[in-house]
């Protein structure tokens, strides 16, 4: 049997056991077993348990479990609340203001968090409801949540992107540092977008009145509880960036100020941190599991050489040229998008894809950020959209199924044109963490 056919049966094998609804390491890691067992006998059991001392010797997965605590005791303090008060007061005399301050909500939750889910959450149970109430076009407000919630695993601390450095191989500080100015970038084209639609069309975003009557005292106030996730993303980035403490250290910075506002704002309780503890703990397993059945699946890919055969039939064979068949990759994705997510498409292609970008001479820093966005367009992309269905479990009645797909329309094309500015301008991901990393 020939290492193409091999490989191509792999694959295959990985996509009905995960079509079937196995979870998606037991699917991969189960191929992965199997195939080192027939291909190389007793000796393939060496595969998984060198993937495994892999993992526990990567230092940098200690702030897996670091930041996925601190989205979660932010979370539970209902930070969110203060902050959406304070865009309210802040942008509601403006045409579309509360949806542009949804945006910067989601802004400031992902860098507290590193979740999109976490995003979704908290803009469909907090904002969703008073945009409604205040007039605002249900079509437009739910693609605002939408697209605002895929910020998420792009803005940094993103566990995905510690995901992606895992299997990738690559530093996790390059690849958050990678993800700011993109994930900036796309927050700004939102901005834009909402801004120029409303000016259009002032009825989709009416004026909020009543925020002229709010005592400047208390606009300050909420200034301050919005500038407090910023102070805790600054007391953990500062240090890092500057040298001064390592990526783990810096994870755990973070944890600490976390709690430490929480306890000073007297919203800890013990149930709430008992919570927290205990959902840290079945994310975090739940992402080296997956980890490390990548890691020993792509060392039965390496053993096969199915990299290097893939290489040679697009680029010899077929005559691909490397972006074109870059092009193809973030298409698959997309497709894949439809019935898997994030965690999974990476776990599934990395093992082809990531080898295949490096061969093809492109940076896999930047690979990173155009994955994270592409996963994210492919999660809004109908007809089975991941994120269209989480929504449609969150929005109230009136939302239909249908209106929740038309709202996606313009914001994924605002990120189709995100991603294009990307590729085109590849320093845009690449500057800062260049920048740092050579001084």
């Amino acid at each position: 049997m020939s290492q193409e056919f091999i490989a191509i049966f792999m694959f295959a094998s990985m996509m009905l056991m995960l079509f079937t609804g196995q979870r998606v390491f037991g699917a991969i890691g189960a191929v992965a077993t199997i195939a080192a067992l027939a291909l190389w006998g007793t000796g393939g059991q060496d595969i998984p348990f060198s993937a495994a001392m892999k993992l526990m010797k990567w230092y940098p997965l200690l702030t897996l479990p670091m930041f996925i605590f601190m989205g979660y005791v932010l979370s539970e303090s209902r930070l969110a609340d203060d902050l959406y008060r304070m865009f309210h007061v802040w942008m509601g005399p403006v045409n579309g203001g509360l949806a542009i301050g949804t945006i910067g909500l989601m802004v400031l939750v992902s860098a507290m968090n590193g979740l999109s889910v976490a995003g979704m959450a908290i803009g469909a149970t907090i904002a969703l409801p008073e945009l409604l109430r205040r007039g605002y076009d249900k079509t437009m407000v739910t693609g605002v949540i939408q697209a605002g919630s895929s910020l998420g695993i792009l803005v940094p601390p993103s566990v995905v992107l510690v995901l992606y450095a895992m299997i990738a191989r690559q530093p996790v500080g390059q690849l958050w540092l990678a993800g700011i100015l993109p994930g900036l970038l796309m927050a700004g084209l939102f901005i834009l977008y909402i801004w120029i639609r409303c000016r259009i069309q002032p009825e989709l975003g009416p004026t909020m009145e009543d925020a002229h009557k709010v005592p400047r005292a208390e606009k300050i106030r909420l200034l301050g509880a919005g500038a407090l996730p910023l102070i805790i993303f600054a007391a953990m980035m500062v240090p890092f960036v500057n040298g001064w403490t390592s990526l783990v250290e810096s994870s755990a910075i973070g944890a600490l100020a976390a709690l430490v506002v929480s306890l000073v704002k007297r919203r800890m309780t013990w149930k709430i941190f008992e919570d927290c503890t205990k959902q840290t703990l079945a994310i975090s397993c739940m992402f080296m599991w997956i980890i490390l059945a990548a890691l020993g699946f792509g060392a039965v890919f390496d053993g096969l050489g199915a990299v290097k055969a893939i290489d040679n039939l697009f680029t010899e064979q077929l005559g691909l040229s490397p972006w074109l068949i870059l092009i193809l990759m973030q298409l698959s994705f997309i497709v894949m998008g439809t019935f898997l997510d994030d965690t999974a498409m990476l776990v599934i292609v990395a093992p082809l894809y990531v080898p295949l970008v490096g061969a093809l001479g492109f940076d896999l820093i930047w690979y990173g950020v155009l994955y994270t966005i592409t996963t994210q367009i492919a999660y809004m992309t109908p007809p089975f959209g991941y994120n269209l269905f989480l929504m449609r479990a969150m929005a109230p009645p009136e939302i239909s199924l249908k209106d929740i797909y038309r709202s996606i329309i313009p914001f994924v094309g605002v990120m189709v044109l995100a991603l294009t500015i990307i590729m085109i301008f590849p320093e845009i991901a690449l500057w800062l963490p260049g920048y740092v990393y050579g001084n």
